[in-house]
């Protein structure tokens, strides 16, 4: 119990799993590939989160400064971890920096990548300045300048938000809901709407998943309140006329084809398991689940358990994951992996 727990990755799940540890008593080694904490929510610059509606630099904020000023957690930024070595409460650590350092567990808060659209051409992005990501819109509303056409500033006076870009899409390869994005979408469309009250704004869908008590919050809310529309349709593709952009599709309610003209379309991006899952894999010894996400103990017996005992993993390192909900599990984490030091007993996949 004198070595630390390595927790990788500085994100809302790894954040939150340091400073369960170190609440408990143990000490904890962050180390972060970025120069700076806050994964996703900080280094995309997301604008208010789901469902809290805090800004992300002040929610994600807190919990960057909370854990920089516990004396019990030691803070590698810009690192790397190169070689992981031994055994369950006696693992050995090499760092990208030639350092080497002696840990008790780790825990895998690696985190996602978010899908890039070039991988969805027809679809119009880096083919038109004004096809965006919702990340984009959250830089947009998070720096300040409101939401306004790349092309030349000027504010939409009609978007579209298509859904399900990356996700749930056979034919790229992403066979996977990203969870969050029909309930985020809903969530900008208001905002949108109270920014510029006579911006029209369209959510084209397949169907909507905002799951559990997110429905009337953020759909019925976004629709009844801010009179976002929504339109169920597959999309062909995005063009332009040399004025607008225009939205092709097949509205699947009416069977019928429907053309419509935006200023700004925004695609609702998914989440790609990290692009450095392979090397993780490789480094820990960890295995990955079809998909290329880090595979899960069954929870019934090994709680955020891997394949390694003495091996933990937490938030959308596993698959695509809402903030709160990675929070949570990198509490469990960090609790699983004090069970298992202080037991000895397996906390490993079967």
């Amino acid at each position: 119990m004198n070595d630390p727990v390595l927790v990788l990755g500085g994100g809302p799940a790894g954040l939150s799993a340091a400073h369960a540890l170190a609440a408990a008593g143990q000490n904890v080694l962050l180390v972060d590939k970025e120069n700076v904490l806050g994964g996703a929510p900080i280094l995309s610059g997301y604008a208010k989160l789901v469902p809290s509606g805090e800004w992300a630099k002040d929610a994600i904020g807190g919990m960057v400064d909370r854990v920089r000023a516990d004396p019990r957690i030691e803070v590698l930024t810009g690192e790397r971890v190169m070689r992981f070595d031994g055994n369950p409460g006696a693992f050995n650590v090499a760092l990208g920096s030639g350092a080497t350092r002696a840990v008790s567990a780790a825990i895998l808060c690696t985190g996602f990548t978010h899908f890039d659209s070039v991988n969805k051409p027809e679809w119009g992005f880096g083919t038109y300045p004004d096809v965006v990501t919702t990340t984009q819109v959250e830089q947009m509303i998070s720096s300040g300048r409101g939401v306004h056409c790349p092309s030349d500033g000027r504010k939409p006076a009609r978007v579209a938000i298509l859904l399900c870009v990356g996700s749930r899409d056979r034919q790229i390869g992403r066979e996977w809901c990203s969870k969050i994005c029909c309930t985020v979408s809903s969530n900008l469309a208001m905002e949108i709407r109270e920014e510029i009250p006579e911006c029209s704004v369209y959510i084209y869908y397949m169907d909507i998943r905002t799951f559990g008590l997110y429905e009337d919050k953020y759909y019925w809310e976004s629709q009844e309140k801010h009179h976002v529309k929504y339109i169920k349709a597959r999309i062909a593709e995005v063009t332009s006329n040399g004025d607008r952009l225009i939205v092709k599709g097949e509205d699947t309610l009416v069977k019928r084809p429907i053309t419509i003209p935006f200023d700004l379309v925004v695609h609702a991006i998914g989440m790609d398991p990290n692009v450095d899952n392979m090397t993780i894999s490789a480094v820990f010894d960890v295995q990955l689940e079809k998909h290329g996400y880090l595979a899960k103990a069954s929870s019934y017996s090994a709680m955020c358990g891997t394949s390694r005992p003495g091996v933990f993993t937490a938030g959308a390192a596993t698959g695509p994951e809402t903030i709160d909900d990675s929070i949570a599990q990198g509490q469990a984490a960090a609790m699983a992996a004090l069970a298992s030091l202080r037991t000895g007993l397996p906390q490993a996949a079967e």
